[in-house]
């Protein structure tokens, strides 16, 4: 079954809650289906501009590779040519920078990616898992 508009809406949902509860600085989270496409989008009151463009490069890169952003943060510095020649092929939607983990559903098939952005990577990585655990799916 393909990732659905509702859970998109609740992983959001709950990553933006997080992310207020931490007292982590405004973002913005994007979810993106198993093909990379904007399931959902939200930027928080006060997030600076960009945020959004980088959340779905964030998620667009992961779920292009497979793997959650952090992966791809160390293979990109490990080949750098390789993912450049990706990010420009990708007209620069392409971004691996830590922040995005993968949506898996209980079988483990990829269903998409949710990336954040506006904190640092860490921070939004952990608000992104947040919201996948409460969407009811797994964290890829």
């Amino acid at each position: 079954m393909p990732l659905t508009l509702q859970q998109a809406n609740r992983i959001i949902e709950t990553a933006l809650a997080r992310c207020a509860e931490s007292g982590f600085k405004p973002m913005a989270v994007v979810v993106v289906d198993d093909s990379g496409h904007i399931k959902s989008a939200q930027r928080q009151d006060g997030a600076s501009m960009l945020r959004i463009d980088i959340a779905a490069g964030k998620a667009f890169a992961a779920v292009g590779m497979g793997v959650a952003s952090r992966v791809l943060t160390q293979r990109a510095k490990d080949l750098p040519a390789f993912f450049n020649a990706i990010a420009a092929t990708a007209q620069g939607r392409f971004i691996p920078q830590t922040g995005a983990v993968l949506v898996k559903d209980a079988d483990g098939t990829l269903l998409g990616a949710v990336g954040a952005s506006g904190g640092t990577g860490d921070e939004d990585e952990l608000v992104c898992a947040a919201g996948v655990e409460a969407a009811g799916l797994t964290v890829g």
